[in-house]
């Protein structure tokens, strides 16, 4: 299996402020130039063997939004370890409205074969307060032009917007199943210092999500898009050295196992769904599972089977690790008094 090898070029290329950006804070680079990122390669390569099934993956700034010749820079770096063997392939992220025909055919001469799109949301009310500087027509324009080259595709949404209620979010979860990308990322939006969004919040003027109501909503996205086809690759913000330096969060749901809190969720939902049909009276249940998820289905400190316990009247609940099953295959068994 191949790895990714990450360069993070901050805020690069792009010249808006979106009210709750600052790349230096979330990536833990200051600069975007050939040197830097050819440093962050070869950290990478102290262990990682080379395969064509690797990738190299700019992050963190607007790519195709660079001038010219520091993207074609980029792209030549990235050619040359394609050619000593270490990579196979490069994906990158950008804005939507930084794609069009003759960008994507440059991406494609450099071994690009799938570009990260920063959508955020497909509500335009919600696009204007966030001050992303695009609009849904936008992403659109550009999802069709990647696809008609034979570029996968990649969305990245997030959830506690200002203005993104659960309509707006449910709105946006129907149109990007409609683009069909390929992958997505999901992530809680969370007051970073330094940023128009903390002003807000020390003003007053904005409460970001609770951690259970952005576990929420983040499951309603990863249940919609994952039953589509579209596989979700991140679910939360990766808690490195510098996001995590003291103050640098002010406010807002993070936590270090957000995705894992998500998928908990799921499974709490799905079993409960089953709990509620049961008729009869019932003496205790039994539910068979890959071992590989028994840390997700129990939840953080047991709290699904407790919550399970509440709808069956603190019944027995047996969990059964049962690696027969596939790893995403619950099977309920209920024995009757």
């Amino acid at each position: 299996m191949g790895r990714i090898i990450p360069v993070f070029i901050p805020h690069a290329g792009c010249p808006h402020q979106c009210i709750f950006c600052n790349q230096k804070k979330i990536s833990g680079q200051s600069e975007a130039s050939l040197l830097n990122a050819e440093k962050q390669i070869n950290r990478y390569l102290q262990w990682i063997k080379p395969s064509s099934e690797n990738e190299i993956a700019f992050y963190g700034g607007s790519f195709t939004g660079l001038p010219l010749e520091l993207q074609k820079g980029l792209l030549t770096l990235s050619d040359k370890f394609i050619e000593l063997g270490v990579i196979g392939s490069v994906r990158l992220s950008t804005r939507p409205d930084y794609i069009d025909d003759d960008i994507v055919d440059l991406l494609k001469q450099h071994h690009v074969t799938l570009v990260e799109l920063g959508v955020q949301s497909l509500d335009n009310n919600v696009l204007q307060i966030a001050e992303r500087g695009h609009s849904a027509a936008d992403v659109e324009k550009a999802v069709t032009c990647l696809k008609a080259k034979n570029v996968s595709v990649g969305i990245q949404l997030m959830v506690g917007l200002p203005k993104q209620d659960w309509l707006s979010l449910a709105d946006t979860v129907k149109k990007v199943v409609r683009l069909k990308p390929e992958i997505a990322r999901i992530y809680p939006l969370l007051v970073i210092k330094d940023t128009p969004l903390e002003k807000m919040y020390k003003d007053r003027a904005f409460s970001p999500l609770s951690l259970s109501a952005a576990v929420a909503q983040a499951s309603y996205v990863y249940e919609h898009l994952t039953s589509n086809g579209i596989e979700v690759i991140r679910i939360g913000l990766q808690a490195d050295e510098e996001l995590c330096k003291e103050d640098n969060i002010i406010a807002g749901p993070f936590h270090p196992s957000f995705g894992e809190m998500v998928k908990s969720f799921q499974y709490r939902c799905w079993v409960a769904e089953q709990l509620e049909e049961l008729d009869g009276n019932i003496s205790g249940i039994l539910i068979a599972h890959n071992s590989k998820i028994t840390s997700q289905l129990k939840g953080i400190k047991k709290c699904n089977e407790k919550f399970w316990q509440r709808i069956i009247d603190k019944q027995d609940i047996t969990l059964l690790a049962d690696d027969s099953l596939q790893e995403a295959v619950i099977k309920l068994n209920m024995s009757a008094e």
